[in-house]
């Protein structure tokens, strides 16, 4: 009787511990998802900023400045709803501005201008890398949350399901074909 309870009280602790090891696990995902999404939205920040300032400072020429400016400032004024779409479209823009590397030769030729698209061409790059890792933290915590004792027994508390950021972050060609040689470090 006494080795039967023994063997309980054994399985008991062993199931707790599991149980609380997964929910630590899920807390520390769920918190590396939100350090994921601060920085991905510095570096969204960082690039509406970058193209906004270019926009503004008048060595593109009046119909590119104002395309940049419009989807610089919809991105930076978005509702979280419509952020993905509003980033997508900066970045169909920013291709569409800088499609030849005509515009960037022009940019740099400009006062500070070497300065500006070296900014710029760091804020492109950065982006991509912030949502991929963002969705990889995502993935993470969705696999955890998939397990059926999580979902029964509602490890992952009251967070809210994590979802990706799926935007359009393909930078311009006519940026990164230099390989960086002018970015600012």
């Amino acid at each position: 009787m006494t080795t039967t309870i023994i063997w309980v009280a054994v399985a008991v602790v062993a199931v707790g511990l599991y149980l609380s090891w997964t929910a630590g696990r899920l807390d520390r995902l769920h918190a590396r998802i939100d350090a994921a999404r601060a920085a991905l939205d510095a570096q969204l920040l960082r690039r509406a900023s970058v193209a906004q300032e270019l926009a503004t400072a008048g060595v593109l020429d009046p119909a590119a400045s104002i395309v940049l400016y419009e989807a610089a400032h919809g991105a930076r004024q978005a509702e979280p709803d419509q952020r993905e779409v509003a980033e997508s479209e900066l970045s169909q823009a920013l291709r569409a501005v800088f499609a030849d590397g005509e515009t960037v030769t022009e940019v740099r030729e400009a006062p500070g201008g070497t300065a500006a698209v070296g900014e710029l061409t760091q804020a492109v790059r950065r982006v991509p890398m912030a949502r991929r890792f963002h969705n990889d933290a995502v993935r993470a915590a969705r696999a955890v949350r998939d397990h059926r004792v999580v979902r029964w027994l509602r490890l992952a508390g009251h967070a809210p399901f994590p979802m990706a950021f799926e935007m359009d972050d393909e930078p311009p060609g006519a940026l990164t074909a230099d390989g960086g040689a002018t970015a600012v470090r």
